[in-house]
């Protein structure tokens, strides 16, 4: 498998340090609202990621954070923290806050079909060890204290920087769109590994700790959490691009500068969802969520659809008449899955080779779109139909599609559905009346249906148009 790996900027072969186990961690939200569509991108490429792996053979261990405290509003050391931003807009508690938008962040995962990772950990059970590392970061003389905060000291570092090649004057404080300056720090880019109440007097949040009562900053509560459930050598960490700078960047600082030696060798980013008018946010235009979706008549399936058909690694524009191009493409996928016949035998070597071409094509950088081309190529397959949807069944495996469930709904459906009657005679007649209204010859239009009448059948005018049943 090759990956691209943002830390070298190429596609790289994809090893681990323990051969055939996978040490992966995701980002998790900040739960202070609901996730919109363009965060659940970045959830939903990682979902195919681990799936990809876990079909490849390869053990995974996939760990995620809830960040439920410690996010301040620039991604960086200034602005408000989230949390405490969601609970004033919501007359909340903190707790109260994470806790509900916590479920609905699962709640629209279980609808996208995106697998809870193995490992979920709120920021708020691990402090103890966020404390730890600080201590030692201290001892080490990768970390000071000014004005009661703790700093992370970037200038101990032989390269700050890691995932760009710019001048640290080209950066502003610490955080790409930071205007407001941390007197406290010794170098723009050092950034907080632990606030006390300097920062702020009602934080809702907060711990006795060595260096006064407060709470941990954001970034050390990824390095933290994924020392702790992943160990000290991490294989593959997951984000969305904006993660890259500054939390990324500061977690590889912090985490190496503790254990002293490299962390995680690959980093897979997944760009932007955008709309028309730029990239998609909560504080921008109308705030799309998968309830809304939902609410005008999408199935979240046909989100993922669309995302799939995408490179992860290109931004990707949302738009309604994207979308309900994605819906028509998956509603005449399902339909064609539900119409193969289940019988004959299953031809193995023919799904050995399917998922052969299958591994080979998506091994490629997740290349989800050739992962997507491969359902169409076994749909026009001279195989069985066994074999097709045991080759189907396999591949949505990792697509995450629910093919064969819907399908199964599908058939279903039309079981259900009473067969339209159908007699060549009452046929011809209404074909007839049909031509005489065309040809506003009322009288024999009314005469025809009142010879149908007299015969038992009613017709039923519509748009689309005209029916008939015995009565």
């Amino acid at each position: 498998m090759y990956l691209y790996n943002s830390l070298t900027h190429s596609k790289d072969e994809f090893r681990t340090h323990t051969p055939g186990k996978v040490e992966m961690y995701t980002c998790g939200p900040t739960v202070y609202h609901f996730a919109h569509i363009g965060n659940l991108r970045s959830y939903l490429m990682e979902d195919v990621l681990e799936k990809f792996l876990r079909f490849a053979g390869y053990d995974v261990h996939r760990v995620m954070n809830i960040t439920d405290v410690g996010h301040l509003a620039s991604d960086a050391d200034t602005g408000e923290d989230k949390m405490l931003k969601g609970a004033k807009r919501e007359h909340k508690t903190v707790m109260e806050i994470a806790q509900f938008y916590t479920d609905a962040f699962f709640s629209d995962c279980e609808k996208l079909n995106i697998k809870r990772p193995d490992v979920v950990q709120p920021a708020t059970g691990c402090i103890q060890e966020y404390i730890d590392i600080v201590t030692r970061l201290l001892e080490k003389g990768y970390a000071y204290q000014a004005g009661g905060n703790i700093y992370f000291d970037t200038s101990k570092l032989d390269k700050y920087y890691v995932f760009n090649d710019h001048d640290e004057e080209d950066l502003a404080v610490g955080v790409r769109d930071s205007v407001e300056e941390d007197q406290n720090k010794r170098n723009k880019a050092d950034f907080v590994l632990w606030f006390t109440k300097s920062k702020f007097e009602d934080q809702a949040l907060k711990w006795e700790s060595p260096w006064g009562v407060g709470y941990p900053g954001w970034h050390i509560e990824c390095s933290g959490i994924s020392m702790k459930y992943n160990g000290e050598y991490l294989d593959l960490h997951c984000g969305g691009v904006d993660n890259a700078f500054p939390h990324h960047t500061n977690e590889i600082a912090q985490s190496e500068a503790y254990l002293g030696h490299p962390w995680c060798p690959q980093w897979f980013h997944v760009h932007h969802l955008n709309t028309n008018t730029g990239k998609m946010s909560k504080s921008k235009g109308e705030f799309l969520t998968v309830s809304l979706l939902e609410e005008k008549g999408y199935d979240p399936m046909v989100y993922r659809f669309f995302c799939l058909q995408s490179h992860y690694r290109k931004g990707l524009v949302f738009s309604w008449e994207n979308l309900d191009n994605a819906a028509a493409a998956y509603q005449k996928l399902v339909a064609r899955v539900a119409a193969i016949p289940a019988e004959g035998a299953v031809e193995q070597d023919v799904v050995d080779a399917a998922r052969e071409k299958f591994i080979e094509a998506v091994g490629n950088d997740l290349n989800t779109a050739m992962g997507v081309t491969a359902l169409y190529d076994i749909l026009k397959a001279k195989t069985t139909g066994a074999t097709k949807l045991a080759v189907i069944g396999q591949l949505d495996q990792v697509l995450g599609l629910r093919l064969l469930d819907h399908a199964d709904a599908v058939r279903t459906a039309q079981k259900e559905t009473p067969a339209v009657e159908t007699d060549p005679a009452i046929d011809a007649l209404v074909a007839r009346r049909t031509e005489a209204k065309k040809a506003k010859n009322w009288a024999e239009a009314d005469r025809i249906r009142d010879e149908l009448k007299a015969m038992g059948v009613e017709l039923i005018d519509t748009k689309e148009g005209t029916t008939w049943k015995r009565v």
